[in-house]
């Protein structure tokens, strides 16, 4: 293993802990309908608990309304129930086949416990971060001690992990100020 391989080894994994910092944003729900709210919801079918995206459409009515369209006749209690029973506060209506999950607007107190939700997964997401610099500095000072790099190249090393540890951490503060920014907005 070279430095390069290990730099590029942590770049990898870094990229995929921004990725699932922004999955994780996307379930937090601000004023807007987003059918990506939904995903963390199982319904029970046929006794194994699936996603809601697996047993009906989800889609957007309007702005603050999702609509939830299920493929088999017998599932729209189950969703119902499934969405009402959520942590997620949402109060769905049947009408007919269709289900109707209106979103409630955000209360001050509520938004401000949604940024401190943010602000929490995000240094989350900035320890696994940091742990990754520091996984590939412990690669690189191994390869030093076994000789096979001097200990210039060891500390180039650590520098060029350090650089790209701190753009990924700026990277996650613009997402925490963004998404800050959009649970704020009245």
């Amino acid at each position: 293993m070279s430095i390069a391989d290990i730099k590029k080894n942590a770049e990898a994994k870094m990229a995929k802990s921004v990725e699932a910092f922004k999955t994780e944003l996307q379930k937090i729900r601000t004023g807007r309908a987003h059918p990506g709210i939904l995903d963390q919801v199982h319904v029970d079918y046929y006794g194994s608990p699936v996603p809601i995206s697996q047993v009906a459409n989800v889609s957007l009515l309007d702005a603050r309304t999702i609509s939830v369209q299920p493929w088999e006749k017998g599932m729209g209690a189950k969703i119902e129930k499934a969405i009402r029973e959520s942590d997620l506060g949402l109060n769905p209506s049947a009408q007919g086949d269709l289900i109707r999950v209106p979103m409630p607007p955000l209360t001050e107190e509520r938004r401000r416990d949604l940024t401190k939700v943010v602000k929490s997964a995000g240094e989350d997401a900035k320890v696994a971060v940091r742990n990754l610099r520091r996984d590939a500095n412990e690669q690189a000072k191994k390869l030093q001690k076994d000789k096979a790099i001097t200990e210039d190249d060891e500390r180039r090393s650590q520098d060029e992990v350090q650089k790209l540890t701190d753009r990924v951490i700026g990277e996650i503060d613009k997402l925490i100020a963004a998404k800050e920014a959009e649970i704020l907005a009245v």
